[in-house]
């Protein structure tokens, strides 16, 4: 199996006597040692008006974080393309690609917090129009080495040259979050990656690899294990009244993320996960407990895992040492002095 992490920050307002700015340095700091430890990349999240401060200029922290890495990949999990013009954008991922020698991973999606497009005073009916034709401006701007034009329902572009070129051709490997099986065979029908999310069962995230593999051989191309990343929280903990807390914590910050995502007509409100499924989804307990879990994932399909752990960078050493070992790719460089 292949390992990256999956996460965010927090930079929370106040006063003078509050350092905003100390959670997404402290962040910075962890994605450093992810790559010591020998993970494969790090996936970063967008979000707006949260409320307690989460990531939301995704591709300026990446650029940090680029700069103070080597090797890791630089991941988007996921930009939320109706929210963004299509041609700055591209600009941008393509400098982070150009700076970083080619290490981005650009994870786009539709979006599906009320909050945001409430925010952002757009109809959440209007996102997957957004998103297609997004997405197809930036896949031009990508690629076209002469000037065009656009004519489409929200964009208009005339006579444009887009710059930079990206660093991978013909542009940075393009991940997609869905869920449906619709939308996950509109992802194979793309050609591009799928990312799933850390709160579905594992017997859903299964069944989800099974319908992308199926569809992407259907279509006549092989299937690569490592194109299905799964998100999953992971805690290595031994005290069971530890154990209990960190189920606790984590049904409140599903809530916390509920309250920003349902829609006031309910008509998402699929999207609320009961307490029984927020705990079952996560691979919180002692090292064996969490092995085990791995194996029915591995089992099901499942080769590329991003890490979000509670714990920290003292929780993701500790998973690092403890359990990754039986499972990580032979070639994944190890941290010396690392228990194999």
């Amino acid at each position: 199996m292949r390992f990256g992490i999956f996460g965010s920050a927090q930079a929370r307002r106040g006063g003078p006597d509050v350092d905003s700015g100390s959670g997404f340095r402290d962040f910075v700091d962890y994605n450093i040692e992810v790559e010591a430890l020998g993970f494969h990349s790090s996936f970063v999240v967008e979000h707006h008006f949260t409320g307690f401060g989460q990531i939301s200029a995704t591709l300026n922290l990446l650029t940090w974080i680029g700069a103070r890495t080597s090797t890791l990949r630089l991941g988007t999990a996921v930009m939320t393309l109706p929210w963004h013009n299509p041609v700055l954008l591209a600009e941008q991922v393509a400098t982070l690609d150009l700076l970083s020698q080619g290490r981005v991973d650009f994870g786009i999606g539709m979006g599906y917090r009320y909050k945001e497009f409430a925010g952002f005073a757009m109809p959440m009916e209007e996102a997957e129009a957004r998103f297609d034709e997004a997405l197809a401006v930036m896949l031009k701007a990508w690629t076209s080495d002469e000037p065009w034009s656009y004519r489409g329902k929200y964009w208009q572009l005339d006579d444009v040259v887009v710059e930079p070129p990206t660093h991978q051709k013909p542009h940075p490997p393009l991940w997609m979050g869905a869920g449906s099986p619709a939308s996950i065979k509109k992802v194979a029908a793309l050609g591009y990656n799928l990312l799933l999310d850390q709160y579905s069962t594992v017997e859903d995230i299964v069944e989800r690899i099974a319908i992308y593999k199926s569809e992407v051989e259907r279509l006549g191309r092989r299937f690569d294990p490592m194109s299905v990343g799964v998100t999953r929280s992971i805690n290595v903990i031994t005290e069971p009244a530890a154990l209990q807390k960190a189920y606790e914590n984590r049904i409140i910050a599903k809530r916390r993320i509920d309250r920003l995502t349902v829609r006031p007509d309910n008509q998402n409100a699929a999207r609320v996960s009961s307490d029984e499924v927020i705990t079952a989804s996560a691979l919180y307990g002692s090292p064996d407990d969490v092995a085990r879990k791995l194996d029915v994932l591995r089992a099901g399909g499942a080769a590329y895992i991003l890490v979000n752990c509670p714990g920290g960078a003292a929780g993701l050493r500790r998973f690092a040492q403890e359990v990754r070992p039986a499972f990580a790719e032979s070639s994944m460089p190890q941290p010396a002095g690392m228990a194999r």
